[in-house]
């Protein structure tokens, strides 16, 4: 059976059609219309189409996308693509593309890709994170996605960074309409905003990164900034859960300083004489999300 994955973003859809072993058939990226949910659906309709096309009869869909199912409505909720919250996505889609489609938050499809094949395969419990545009989070338990009651389990980037209010940062605005949450200090935007506010002139957070490294003082500290409040809110998660290990995924899990940093940092918040949890980085890369949606059909 022929697997495809997509991965819809806020700025890229990205598909990825495998065999039934995971084997690579197909790989596609296109811009996203993200101001039209119309032209979303046409849009991933034409691209499975296509892909059919190239590599035969897809029976099954898998969907990562930010957000996730109401188990009130059935719409999309919590998504930072604006457009999908509360639309009957699951009905739609599945309507234009006339077959089952699988519908997954994007950080439990990285989880998931993780899980099965990738960095946390020889645990049975791993919380993935995405540090990138925005923060967020999954649990993977032997190998399947654990989405909670209200699916929303790892949604770790809306709690409250807790020193939040003690930093008097607590007037970060999130979009999800609460002040303080972690995606407001950990994410790339949101870390270039800082770096930025303080007075540097850097065009992106590859640039503070390397001024990191070559030692210029508002980097070292912008980025000492970030490594602490990291490690504070994934002692959150740590104290809560306990995973076996922690695999980290966006944009920014590129640095190779987290996995530096970290270890030595953690114990300042975690509730225990000891933290041996592993903090990995993913084997899969930016394209672990797609892969993972792929893996969403049986």
């Amino acid at each position: 059976m022929t697997r495809l994955g997509i991965d819809l973003g806020g700025t890229k859809i990205e598909v990825l059609a495998t065999s039934e072993s995971g084997r690579e058939l197909l790989r596609e990226r296109h811009a996203t219309p993200a101001h039209d949910y119309e032209a979303i659906i046409e849009t991933l309709r034409a691209l499975v189409a296509d892909a059919e096309a190239r590599v035969g009869q897809i029976k099954c869909v898998g969907i990562g996308t930010p957000g996730a199912l109401s188990q009130a409505s059935g719409t999309l909720k919590n998504s930072n693509s604006v457009i999908l919250n509360g639309k009957p996505f699951v009905e739609d889609i599945s309507r234009a593309l006339g077959r089952p489609v699988h519908v997954e938050n994007d950080a439990n499809c990285f989880t998931l890709s993780e899980a099965v094949d990738g960095a946390g395969a020889p645990y049975r419990m791993i919380f993935g994170v995405i540090l990138g545009t925005g923060v967020g989070g999954g649990i993977a338990f032997d190998q399947k996605i654990w989405r909670g009651r209200n699916a929303i389990a790892g949604e770790w980037g809306h709690i409250a960074l807790p020193s939040a209010s003690r930093e008097r940062d607590g007037s970060r605005r999130c979009y999800c309409g609460r002040t303080g949450c972690l995606e407001t200090f950990l994410s790339g935007p949101a870390l270039l905003k800082e770096y930025r506010g303080r007075g540097g002139k850097a065009s992106s957070m590859h640039e503070v990164v390397a001024r990191y490294r070559s030692n210029e003082p508002l980097a070292r500290e912008t980025l000492e900034r970030f490594f602490e409040r990291l490690a504070e809110g994934l002692a959150v998660v740590i104290n809560a859960l306990d995973p076996d290990a922690i695999v980290m995924g966006g944009g920014l899990s590129n640095v190779d300083e987290i996995y530096e940093e970290l270890p030595n940092r953690l114990g300042r918040y975690v509730f225990s004489d000891i933290v041996t949890t592993p903090v990995l980085e993913n084997l899969h890369g930016d394209s672990s999300g797609v892969r993972g949606a792929a893996w969403l059909c049986p």
